[in-house]
């Protein structure tokens, strides 16, 4: 039987990524309450900023980028080039807890440690889950706030 995920302050976001197969490995009923976007965190984007207007430009360069940013990581996994990797997989973990994509920040963050041990196989295994949960994001992003606000 499975123990129970320790779960961050984030909405129930498990703290520690599942080891081998991140997304796929989350359990349903766990990933079922981490929506591909957090409002709040939204919410809390325009406060910091001053006002929607700069959160929404945010968000829409987020999406507007999220090809060229997966295209650089990809590359750089598949190069085994670490300092590139790391510089990209961390900018995109960042900007994505930024959006409120924390599904995302959180493998994000499991593919970071994969490139620090210089675990590129397992690494290019993320990539593909990485890659699903990213146009998710941008979806869903999209949907509920870019398209819904403008």
């Amino acid at each position: 039987m499975d123990s129970p995920r320790r779960t961050s302050s984030s909405g129930g976001v498990p703290a520690d990524p599942p080891a081998a197969g991140v997304g796929a490995g989350l359990p349903k009923m766990v990933e079922d309450r981490i929506r591909w976007i957090e409002p709040e965190i939204l919410a809390e984007l325009e406060t910091e900023l001053d006002g929607p207007e700069l959160a929404r430009g945010f968000a829409r360069d987020y999406a507007a980028l999220w090809d060229q940013r997966f295209s650089r990581l990809t590359a750089a996994v598949q190069a085994e080039d670490r300092p590139e990797a790391l510089d990209a997989v961390i900018s995109l973990r960042i900007t994505s807890a930024m959006v409120g994509g924390i599904r995302l920040s959180v493998l994000a963050q499991a593919l970071e440690d994969a490139i620090r041990r210089s675990d590129f196989v397992h690494g290019q295994a993320l990539l593909t889950v990485v890659s699903e949960h990213g146009v998710s994001t941008v979806s869903e992003l999209q949907a509920s706030y870019i398209l819904k606000n403008d």
